[in-house]
């Protein structure tokens, strides 16, 4: 398959193009690295990153974060990096991407734990997060061609458990394979329509 893989130079984005790329053509994009460049947050800039690549099999985004700060100071103005980015920016490569996609392609997205689990300080990203959660039921339900789509929602992984692990107190690592192997049932496999949990 021919797969393109938005944050394939991060964290999560590495551990599934290392499972992936034995077996499938995996083009890495990135703002600012990558095999293709694509600024998630312009409709445009995924627009032209599609047109460049022609046609994918799967598209992957590992991509997109959101504000964690104090509920009691939070505004809209904090939430809108991560709604632009985390948020539209996978539904707009859905959007976008699907005139592009081939007949029986998938997209799989990426949420995480906070739509169900939110840890303090983070009500941005559990409203991101489930957003994109519910955006992935109903698409599931629209795209044509027999088209898929899912998200992977993964907890606190442990590459990132140095960097995030006190935002998190209390949590389980998430062993990276484990979360590399909910990418690839997302992309290889049959399923659609899933929120596919990775959380310990």
């Amino acid at each position: 398959m021919k797969i393109v893989l938005i944050g394939g130079h991060g964290t999560i984005g590495k551990t599934v193009a290392a499972a992936l790329s034995s077996r499938h053509e995996v083009i890495i994009a990135g703002r600012n690295s990558g095999d293709i460049q694509v600024d998630i947050t312009s409709e445009t800039s995924i627009e032209d990153m599609f047109k460049a690549l022609k046609s994918v099999d799967a598209c992957i985004c590992t991509a997109g974060t959101g504000y964690y700060g104090d509920f009691g100071t939070m505004r809209g103005q904090h939430m809108t990096a991560g709604i632009q980015g985390k948020l539209m920016g996978q539904v707009n490569l859905v959007l976008i991407g699907k005139d592009y996609l081939t007949e029986g392609g998938s997209f799989t997205l990426t949420s995480g734990v906070a739509a169900e689990q939110p840890a303090k300080n983070g009500t941005c990203v559990a409203m991101i997060n489930g957003a994109v959660n519910s955006f992935v039921l109903g698409a599931s339900q629209e795209l044509k061609r027999d088209q898929r789509i899912n998200a992977v929602s993964p907890g606190l992984v442990e590459d990132s458990g140095v960097r995030y692990g006190a935002l998190f107190p209390g949590y389980n690592l998430v062993p990276m394979h484990k979360v590399a192997n909910a990418y690839l049932l997302s992309v290889e496999g049959a399923v659609n329509g899933r929120i596919i949990k990775v959380y310990e």
